[in-house]
């Protein structure tokens, strides 16, 4: 079997303007190179009333157990401005050691990294015991409605097995070998509408201004203390993200005003424990202030934590090898598809260091991209081990 070079491949991926949700062609391309190594493919499409159609990827070799999956996305996020850039986004083009691209690091060659080390490891364990599987969405940067969410439904109602998931998302802050993320905090947006009554300013007895109660209101959010943190997560915080009162007149009360608020939370709260929580405060002021308010929950994920095992320490120990530094086990961060996939196998998060994701001139060191490449071919060989 030829082996599939790592660096030619990101190359080939980054050429695809596949920003979210347009598929470009980008998994038809992959999937006939994981089916010319033996994979078994198909590509999953799914779509919604509300939202536009996303193609998925589900690949798997091998029948036999354990099933390691790999997972990730080729979706990625608008280049801005292209003349911000030194070089075309969709021509990659290596300068000073480092590839440049829309999704070189976020997360195109981590995907050529580890069909590269799937590659190598087949032509050198032709008959290893098990499987190795792709999950592969083409909606992670965006709203994450047909994405992994709905092809994790799909292997539930297949009864598809997957015993380990390695998620390539960028996890290194700085240097490739420094963080392995073993779980993610839960993400809770709310927006917040107080319902006053309109009125002239200069008689404001004959109105309730909705402002004074929706300062009161954040002022209390703020305010809380929700916990300390704990030995795998930082304390859950809240913040304030947007503020809109719709009055064109300086001397008007307004009649409503809205926030928006986000809290990233961790395992000692669920977004269910959170909006009771929450709704017991606005009752409380709002009753107070003689409004009434009406709130939109959005749930991007719950917190969740892969207690660290045998698995999570041979990657610890093989990252520790290559790179000689030995990473530590994180929570930090956004949210990632990892948040669907604990759902159905244990889970861990490695890939390229995420300095440039999502910047102009996005890039990724061409040396972090052979170790890379390394440490998932060592990785395989050690689970299957």
């Amino acid at each position: 079997m030829q082996k599939i070079n790592e660096l030619q491949l990101a190359k080939e991926l980054i050429k695809f303007p596949s920003i979210t949700p347009v598929d470009a062609g980008i998994m038809g391309f992959l999937e006939k190179k994981l089916k010319k190594i033996g994979f078994k493919t198909k590509i999953l499409e799914f779509r919604d009333k509300n939202s536009k159609p996303v193609k998925n990827l589900y690949a798997r070799l091998g029948n036999k157990t354990p099933n390691f999956c790999y997972a990730g996305h080729l979706d990625i996020v608008p280049p801005g401005n292209i003349k911000d850039w030194t070089v075309n986004p969709f021509k990659p083009s290596i300068k000073g050691g480092h590839l440049i691209g829309r999704g070189a690091n976020d997360m195109k060659s981590s995907i050529a990294a580890f069909v590269s080390a799937v590659s190598t490891f087949l032509n050198n364990n032709k008959k290893f015991q098990g499987s190795i599987s792709f999950l592969i969405t083409g909606d992670e940067e965006g709203d994450a409605i047909n994405g992994t969410k709905k092809v994790v439904d799909y292997l539930k109602k297949k009864k598809e097995k997957i015993n380990f998931c390695l998620v390539g998302e960028p996890t290194n802050p700085n240097k490739l070998g420094e963080m392995i993320k073993i779980g993610r905090r839960g993400s809770l947006t709310g927006k917040l509408t107080i319902h006053g009554v309109q009125g002239h300013v200069a008689y404001p007895h004959r109105a309730n201004n909705p402002s004074t109660t929706l300062i009161k209101i954040l002022d209390t959010l703020k305010n809380i203390k929700f916990d300390n943190g704990t030995d795998n997560f930082q304390p859950s915080n809240l913040e304030v993200t947007k503020l809109n009162i719709n009055n064109n007149a300086d001397n008007v009360i307004p009649g409503s005003a809205e926030a928006t608020f986000n809290i990233r939370f961790n395992d000692k709260h669920s977004s269910s424990s959170l909006k009771k929580r929450l709704n017991k405060i606005f009752q409380k002021i709002c009753k107070k202030k003689k409004c009434k308010f009406t709130i939109e929950y959005r749930i991007s994920g719950e917190a969740f934590l892969t207690k660290p095992n045998a698995t999570t320490f041979m990657v610890q120990n093989i990252v520790k090898k290559i790179t000689k530094i030995k990473p530590k086990f994180s929570t930090t961060g956004g949210t990632s598809d990892a948040r669907f996939i604990k759902n159905i196998s244990p889970c861990l998060e490695f890939g390229l260091v995420g300095k440039t994701m999502h910047k102009v001139d996005e890039a990724v060191s061409l040396n972090d991209l052979k170790k890379l490449t390394k440490i998932y071919s060592l990785i395989l060989e050690n689970y299957f081990s």
